[in-house]
């Protein structure tokens, strides 16, 4: 394995799902399907360049690492053991249902039960890459419909994982591996009970401890290479040590951190890769698709492909809806589980070295999971509108438009200036949500029962979890660097918010205001006006003729050229 071999399939990769992806949104598609033919395009079965798909596979797993890893830094714990009623039955029956109609529709085509079943179960798990990425699109990974299905799929990864151990010992007696079921069973539970303590642990005193004494080095670098160690470390250490998934490993991980008083920076600051490499995973499965397959057994691959986007559907559907939960989040949870990806591929090719389906099976599989992938994200988007018409709870529309609450207000900064706006604020009766960068303030805030948020603002991320699309007004009262880039950011997701800044110069104030603020200070400006004010304080003016000399004053420092 050459560096240019690398090189090449890293650019490669990335370039046909750069192109692909934006013809894909320029036909107002979702990227995923442009990734899948971009995976197809550089693949083994297609003319052309042909990238190294070990390679492609290699960096694919550090993109489910970063992405699992940032979709547990924003979930908690309390979220998910909230769903644990719905997630343990909804995976097992779901599981079970789908697992079984697959099975008895392929004994029609001349399979056994085994074989059958074997596959069945590899259609049953759903992708959490492909979900964790389109809950995250409509804005539902943090609901109650994404920690439902997130849940679903970690209790999905950890039912594999048995299923993993199980076969080789079931079905490969003859070469000489003869183990306890019961004993193999066991110690796999342990092991993830070890794991679970062991996270816990460390995102109780141990990942606090240490990222506190790198985040006092004030080095982004070093704060964004300790994320990063304990992201792929756990992840790695989980799949060496204790038997599970990477992913599954990465999603504690990020549990861990997201205990900390860091979890806003680390999901924003130090996961700059995570994207490039996401994008990397569903190339590297476009790669596996060989359309010749269509042709050797359609038929096979449409009931497959039936169970996996309306079989499966329909299960989880039912299930939620049995289970408690009203329409609109039972058929959403639904349909994102109407898709099959990375450890269906992992369950299959060890149902195919040890001969329990054939390669005819596992092309199937394969353009199943392809198929489903690509069209998920229509399937999602018509279950997210119908459901939503369904509840009149909330309205969607291709915008996606969110209520703006005008008495909530975003604070950025909390110095000498920032502490006066939280108290007037505060006076009037607005929810307020202060954004810092310096730890000991942001724990200082949080004690005196302040919301507060630890995070660099120009992440859109922070701004995100502070709540930003739905604030009334977004207040810089800090100098901060780049606010011109941060309230271009921040229009992007809340168009129609009220804007106000802060600039130590009358020269920024122009950038400010082409950004989309609606009211400058600077503070060169507001020096002039009290001097103005304290020099006339003696005069025999009224109150109204002195805020309108203020106001004249503020006129012609603000709009003089070069301001």
């Amino acid at each position: 394995m050459d560096e240019i071999s690398i090189l090449l399939t890293f650019a490669g990769g990335l370039a046909g799902a750069l192109v692909f992806g934006y013809l894909a949104h320029q036909m107002r598609l979702s990227p995923i399907v442009g990734y899948l033919l971009a995976g197809i395009m550089v693949g083994p079965f297609t003319p052309g360049f042909v990238a190294n798909h070990v390679i492609a596979e290699q960096f694919a797993e550090i993109g489910v690492i970063l992405l699992l890893f940032g979709v547990g830094l924003r979930f908690h714990l309390r979220e998910l053991v909230a769903v644990w009623r719905v997630a343990i039955p909804g995976a097992f029956i779901q599981s079970s249902i789908s697992t079984i109609t697959l099975a008895l529709l392929l004994m029609l085509f001349g399979w056994n039960w085994i074989s059958g079943t074997i596959l069945g179960m590899a259609i049953s798990v759903a992708s959490t890459v492909v979900m964790a990425t389109i809950l995250a699109e409509w804005r539902d990974l943090h609901s109650q419909i994404g920690h439902i299905a997130i849940g679903w799929t970690v209790v999905e990864d950890m039912l594999t994982v048995a299923m993993l151990l199980l076969l080789p010992i079931i079905f490969a007696s003859e070469k000489g591996i003869e183990q306890s079921i019961p004993g193999v069973l066991g110690l796999a539970a342990l092991k993830v009970v070890g794991l679970v303590s062991l996270v816990v642990v460390l995102g109780r005193w141990v990942i606090p401890w240490a990222l506190e004494r790198i985040e006092k080095t004030r080095s982004r670098e070093l704060f964004t290479l300790a994320v990063l160690v304990l992201a792929v470390g756990i992840a790695v250490g989980s799949a060496k040590i204790f038997g599970v998934s990477m992913a599954l490993g990465a999603f504690l991980a990020g549990l861990a951190v997201g205990r900390s008083d860091f979890a806003a920076r680390a999901a924003n600051d130090a996961l700059p890769m995570r994207d490039a490499f996401a994008v990397l995973f569903f190339v590297s499965v476009g790669m596996l698709f060989d359309p010749s397959s269509l042709l050797k057994a359609p038929l096979l691959i449409l009931t497959v492909l039936v169970v996996v986007v309306i079989g499966k559907p329909l299960a989880a559907t039912l299930t939620v809806r049995i289970l408690g939960r009203p329409m609109s989040i039972a058929i959403p949870v639904g349909a994102a589980f109407s898709q099959v990806g990375e450890f269906s591929f992992i369950l299959g090719k060890v149902a195919l070295d040890l001969n329990l389906i054939n390669n005819t099976g596992w092309n199937a599989l394969v353009t199943a999971s392809i198929i489903s992938i690509g069209i998920n994200p229509f399937i999602y988007r018509l279950a997210r509108l119908y459901s939503s018409k369904a509840s009149r709870i909330i309205s969607v529309s291709n915008d996606r438009h969110t209520e703006i609450d005008p008495n909530r207000c975003i604070l950025v900064g909390y110095g000498p200036v920032g502490e006066i706006v939280y108290s007037l604020l505060s006076d009037r009766g607005a929810t307020t949500t202060v954004i810092d960068l310096n730890l000991d303030t942001v724990r200082r805030l949080r004690a005196g029962g302040i919301d507060a948020i630890y995070g660099d603002v120009l992440r859109p991320d922070t701004l995100e979890a502070a709540g930003i699309r739905t604030t009334g007004s977004l207040i810089l009262s800090a100098d901060v660097d780049d606010a011109p880039e941060i309230i271009r950011q921040a229009r992007l997701l809340n168009p129609g918010m009220r804007v106000l800044a802060r600039c130590s110069h009358l020269r920024d104030a122009a950038a400010l205001r082409n950004a989309g603020a609606h009211i400058i200070a600077a503070g060169e400006a507001e020096v002039g006006v009290a001097l103005a004010e304290a020099v006339t304080a003696d005069d025999t003016i009224d109150c109204g003729m002195a805020a309108k000399q203020r106001e004249l004053i503020r006129h012609h420092l603000y709009d003089k050229p070069g301001s």
